[in-house]
Protein backbone atom coordinates (compact mmCIF):
# COMPACT_ATOMS: atom_id res chain seq x y z
CA UNK A 1 0.00 0.00 0.00
CA UNK A 2 3.03 2.20 0.35
CA UNK A 3 3.84 4.41 -2.22
CA UNK A 4 7.60 4.69 -2.81
CA UNK A 5 8.72 8.55 -2.05
CA UNK A 6 11.73 10.52 -3.21
CA UNK A 7 11.38 12.97 -0.51
CA UNK A 8 11.62 12.54 3.95
CA UNK A 9 8.39 12.46 5.61
CA UNK A 10 9.94 15.62 7.74
CA UNK A 11 13.66 16.60 7.83
CA UNK A 12 15.59 13.81 9.31
CA UNK A 13 12.98 11.23 9.27
CA UNK A 14 15.18 8.51 8.32
CA UNK A 15 17.94 8.90 9.95
CA UNK A 16 15.93 8.98 13.00
CA UNK A 17 14.17 6.08 11.84
CA UNK A 18 17.73 4.08 11.49
CA UNK A 19 18.99 5.13 14.88
CA UNK A 20 15.73 3.91 16.68
CA UNK A 21 15.74 0.59 14.53
CA UNK A 22 19.35 0.34 15.49
CA UNK A 23 18.83 1.27 18.93
CA UNK A 24 15.96 -1.46 18.91
CA UNK A 25 18.23 -4.14 17.88
CA UNK A 26 20.83 -3.45 20.21
CA UNK A 27 18.00 -3.42 23.10
CA UNK A 28 16.80 -6.66 22.17
CA UNK A 29 20.27 -8.34 21.88
CA UNK A 30 21.58 -6.58 25.50
CA UNK A 31 18.18 -8.53 26.62
CA UNK A 32 19.07 -11.53 25.17
CA UNK A 33 23.11 -12.00 26.27
CA UNK A 34 21.76 -10.19 30.07
CA UNK A 35 19.45 -13.29 30.47
CA UNK A 36 21.75 -15.63 29.05
CA UNK A 37 24.73 -14.84 30.55
CA UNK A 38 22.84 -14.64 34.30
CA UNK A 39 21.43 -18.11 33.52
CA UNK A 40 25.16 -19.62 33.45
CA UNK A 41 25.80 -17.61 36.54
CA UNK A 42 22.62 -18.53 38.60
CA UNK A 43 23.46 -22.31 36.89
CA UNK A 44 19.86 -22.34 35.52
CA UNK A 45 18.58 -25.31 34.64
CA UNK A 46 16.51 -26.08 31.15
CA UNK A 47 13.39 -25.49 32.48
CA UNK A 48 14.67 -22.40 34.75
CA UNK A 49 16.39 -20.93 31.10
CA UNK A 50 12.92 -22.17 29.26
CA UNK A 51 10.47 -20.15 31.79
CA UNK A 52 12.86 -17.31 31.16
CA UNK A 53 13.10 -17.21 27.60
CA UNK A 54 9.69 -17.63 26.86
CA UNK A 55 8.68 -15.04 29.54
CA UNK A 56 10.43 -12.92 27.62
CA UNK A 57 9.09 -13.22 24.36
CA UNK A 58 5.80 -13.15 25.68
CA UNK A 59 6.15 -9.80 27.33
CA UNK A 60 7.57 -8.32 24.13
CA UNK A 61 5.35 -9.78 21.73
CA UNK A 62 2.37 -8.91 24.12
CA UNK A 63 3.78 -5.14 24.05
CA UNK A 64 3.93 -5.30 20.30
CA UNK A 65 0.05 -6.47 19.64
CA UNK A 66 -0.82 -3.66 22.50
CA UNK A 67 1.19 -0.59 21.84
CA UNK A 68 1.93 -0.85 17.85
CA UNK A 69 -0.82 -3.16 16.53
CA UNK A 70 -3.96 -2.10 18.45
CA UNK A 71 -3.01 1.31 19.67
CA UNK A 72 -0.85 2.97 17.16
CA UNK A 73 -2.82 1.30 14.16
CA UNK A 74 -5.91 0.89 15.12
CA UNK A 75 -6.82 3.62 18.12
CA UNK A 76 -4.14 6.63 17.56
CA UNK A 77 -4.53 6.21 14.04
CA UNK A 78 -0.49 7.49 13.91
CA UNK A 79 1.02 5.17 10.36
CA UNK A 80 -2.61 7.14 8.65
CA UNK A 81 -1.38 10.28 9.39
CA UNK A 82 1.61 10.07 7.90
CA UNK A 83 0.96 7.23 5.17
CA UNK A 84 -3.16 8.59 3.83
CA UNK A 85 -2.77 5.95 1.33
CA UNK A 86 -3.22 2.96 3.96
CA UNK A 87 -6.15 4.74 5.28
CA UNK A 88 -8.87 2.17 3.44
CA UNK A 89 -6.81 -1.00 4.86
CA UNK A 90 -7.51 -0.50 8.74
CA UNK A 91 -10.78 1.72 8.43
CA UNK A 92 -13.66 -0.70 10.55
CA UNK A 93 -10.95 -2.93 12.10
CA UNK A 94 -10.99 -3.29 15.97
CA UNK A 95 -7.36 -5.18 15.72
CA UNK A 96 -4.21 -4.92 13.02
CA UNK A 97 -4.18 -7.13 9.44
CA UNK A 98 -1.95 -9.46 11.51
CA UNK A 99 -3.77 -11.02 14.08
CA UNK A 100 -2.97 -14.58 13.04
CA UNK A 101 0.26 -13.91 12.58
CA UNK A 102 1.17 -12.63 15.97
CA UNK A 103 -0.47 -15.64 17.67
CA UNK A 104 1.28 -17.88 15.75
CA UNK A 105 4.45 -16.16 16.90
CA UNK A 106 3.07 -15.65 20.56
CA UNK A 107 1.58 -19.06 20.51
CA UNK A 108 3.89 -21.73 18.90
CA UNK A 109 7.28 -19.93 16.82
CA UNK A 110 8.33 -18.06 20.29
CA UNK A 111 7.93 -21.04 23.00
CA UNK A 112 9.66 -23.48 20.02
CA UNK A 113 12.76 -20.77 19.77
CA UNK A 114 12.53 -20.79 23.92
CA UNK A 115 12.92 -24.72 24.14
CA UNK A 116 15.41 -24.75 21.84
CA UNK A 117 17.64 -21.81 23.37
CA UNK A 118 17.07 -23.64 26.75
CA UNK A 119 18.33 -26.85 24.94
CA UNK A 120 21.58 -25.03 23.63
CA UNK A 121 22.28 -22.88 27.07
CA UNK A 122 21.58 -25.75 29.10
CA UNK A 123 24.63 -28.13 27.23
CA UNK A 124 27.17 -25.87 28.69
Amino acid sequence: MLRPRENELFYGARAIGWTLMIFSLLMIAGVGITAIWDGFRSGYTFLQFFLRFVSIFTIYKAYDMICFDWFLLCRFRFFQYYFPETEGVYNGRKYGYNLKSQLLKLLVIFPAASALAAWICSLF
